[in-house]
């Protein structure tokens, strides 16, 4: 089933600011909440789909994606195109934006505190060459990143004990406070909303649950690939917490520069200079490519600056589209010394010049005297 532009199905424009975007979908989580809509399907598939949409516009980096290549941008270099399997899922990843409205949350369902929360999400820079970008390339990174802690097991409690229930919020993870009609549910300021209390600290983490690791990874970077594109391996991000998954890994890609092409999408741009006898007689031009090399013919009377096309020698679309032309521009080089047979064929070349005007100097010595002859004498 095709999905919904996500801008349209919290009615935003795509410039909303992030506050914008909040405000848009609590909204419609208070509108189609289950507890308001008990046994209404098509409620739930609504407070999904809104689910959906603000898990990827209020995170910068899937957001980039999602502006840039639609739906197909989340699918990444790992795999699926994320979104939550059910309601759950929904109220464990933004339990904070129910707190205040009396619903109840994953924290609270059944009273079993909190549930497995999912890694946060890391952001790299890999740098490529344009040849490499070109061609694409399987690359090794290196990654910091958090797992579940070997020695506790990822509960954070010294090994040979256990965390205890929180005696504040009896292991619920929420307080709710009564005021008149109003009911306030909030995160229990005890256990932070995990239900339960580590009374002794792993001394390996400290109680967090995680320690640190580091790890390479192979990543294929497919061809064409520009800067400010970015990748997304799924589950490669930092470990979760009480057995939550992995959170994501974005790489950025960073093209250097190189020194004799200029690249404008899937275009390269290139100077390549030329004599002056060149341009005039006409002259086949090795031209350098990013693999290989072309003869460029230079017709006869080229002029400095001059634009000529190689089709199909730029760079591959990422998408899938053709591949870019390679334009090259023309510089007619004026030699700063001069032997004495070229100063004396130039010197016979500029006599015949001045005794045999060309008609485009004609036309603009004519131009320039009529700009100087006064009106009453024309």
């Amino acid at each position: 089933m095709n999905k919904r532009c996500f801008y349209e199905v919290l009615e935003i424009q795509k410039s909303a600011s992030e506050e914008e975007i909040k405000k848009a979908y609590r909204k419609f989580a208070v509108k189609y909440h289950p507890d308001r809509n008990p046994g209404n399907q098509e409620a739930e598939v609504k407070f999904k789909e809104a689910s959906d949409a603000y898990d990827v516009l209020s995170d910068a980096q899937k957001k980039q994606l999602y502006d840039r290549y639609g739906h197909a941008g989340l699918q990444g270099a790992g795999g699926g195109g994320g979104g939550f399997q059910d309601v759950g899922d929904i109220f464990d990843h933004f339990s904070d934006l129910f707190e205040g409205f009396g619903f109840s949350g994953g924290k609270s369902r059944g009273g079993k505190g909190q549930q497995p929360r999912r890694g946060e999400s890391l952001q790299m820079e890999v740098k490529i060459d344009l040849h490499q970008a070109a061609t694409g390339l399987n690359q090794t990174v290196k990654v910091k990143r958090y797992k579940c802690c070997l020695t506790c097991n990822g509960n954070g409690a010294k090994p040979g004990t256990a965390p205890g229930t929180c005696d504040y919020c009896h292991g619920n993870g929420q307080v709710v406070q009564s005021q008149g009609f109003f009911r306030l549910q909030t995160t229990c300021p005890v256990c932070r909303g995990a239900g339960k209390v580590i009374k002794e600290k792993c001394v390996n983490c400290q109680g967090a649950g995680l320690e640190p690791e580091n790890v390479e990874l192979e990543v294929k970077i497919p061809p064409g690939m520009d800067n400010g594109m970015q990748l997304c391996l799924r589950g490669e991000g930092h470990a979760g917490q009480l057995d939550g998954p992995r959170g994501d890994l974005y790489l950025e890609i960073v093209v250097k520069k190189h020194s004799f092409f200029q690249r404008e999408g899937v275009h390269l741009t290139c100077e390549v200079p030329i004599t002056f006898s060149q341009a005039a007689l006409g002259a086949e031009v090795e031209i350098p490519l990013l693999t290989g090399k072309e003869m460029l013919k230079v017709p006869a009377g080229t002029q400095p600056h001059e634009v000529f096309k190689l089709k199909g020698k730029g760079m591959p679309d990422p998408r899938g589209g053709k591949v870019g032309d390679l334009h090259v521009i023309v510089l007619v080089e004026v030699p700063k010394k001069l032997d004495k047979e070229q100063r004396r064929l130039l010197q016979e070349l500029a006599e015949h010049e001045h005794k045999h005007v060309s008609q485009q100097r004609k036309s603009f010595f004519e131009s320039l005297k009529e700009y100087f002859i006064p009106d009453e004498q024309k």
